[in-house]
Order: structure tokens, then sequence, then C-alpha cells
């Protein structure tokens, strides 16, 4: 798993009823855009993050 501050990083629920999360990337402690990362979540929690195979990475939109 790669990634880069600005990018989303989307984590599903793993229990039955448990919604899915989503925050921000806003540091990347790992060589290389490896996690651990250091999320913002949509309720203002931020945490840092090593994901499992539950969760992926969405690039952020990028400008040219």
């Amino acid at each position: 798993m790669q990634a880069t501050v600005g990018d989303r990083l989307l984590m599903h629920g793993n229990i039955v009823g448990e919604r899915d999360r989503s925050g921000e990337i806003i540091e990347v402690r790992g060589p290389g855009g490896a996690p651990p990362y250091v999320v913002r979540f949509e309720d203002g929690h931020t945490g840092l993050i090593f994901p499992g195979p539950d969760a992926i990475v969405v690039p952020a939109q990028r400008k040219p």
C-alpha cells in the first residue's frame, strides 16, 4: 500500500452493521509512502493508522 499526503483512506466496516470510515491522510510516516499514516477522519478525530486488508487508498485529484 502506497499513499501521499492528501490521499483518502477508506476503511470498510468489518463487523455487520459497522459503517465505513474515511479520512484524509495528513502525514505519511513509512518509507516511500508506506504505512503508518496519520489520518484526519470526517468526525475530526486524528489517529495513527496501520491499515489492514479492509482498507484502500483513494488517490487525491492532482492538478497538472
